[in-house]
């Protein structure tokens, strides 16, 4: 049986920033961060053993995970004042997809620290844009 306090986690501060909300945009980000997670660790244990990654799915997710966030933080601060956290959230997505292609384990880790801080800024700044935050 696995030990969640030993499985891999990609996604920490995305996770948990998306919990200190309780509507229903920090629930959809929230439930997509927990898909690309787990996608994540599989795909970090096909790595590790040298097999050949399920990148695609780990793509997809990231993919559902950004346009979650993308909604969440609404189109019109996303594609305005937060293009620059949009183009972050991007690049670093296009990262993860090179290092799983390339089959870079390392790569595919640091990638994930940039992700995982790119997406969780956007949301924490909606919160704090919106006042969401649960006290």
């Amino acid at each position: 049986m696995p030990n969640p306090a030993r499985e891999p986690t990609f996604l920490p501060l995305t996770m948990a920033a998306a919990a200190r909300a309780d509507d229903e945009g920090a629930q959809a980000v929230r439930t997509r961060a927990q898909s690309a997670d787990q996608a994540a660790a599989d795909c970090w244990l096909s790595l590790v053993a040298g097999c050949q990654a399920g990148g695609q799915t780990l793509v997809s997710r990231l993919h559902d995970l950004s346009e979650a966030t993308s909604r969440y933080a609404g189109m019109t601060w996303w594609l305005g004042h937060g293009s620059v956290h949009r183009r972050r959230v991007a690049a670093a997505e296009h990262r993860i997809d090179d290092a799983v292609r390339e089959g870079d384990g390392a790569e595919f880790a640091e990638a994930f620290i940039g992700y995982d801080q790119a997406v969780a800024t956007v949301v924490v700044h909606v919160q704090n844009r919106l006042g969401k935050l649960s006290t």
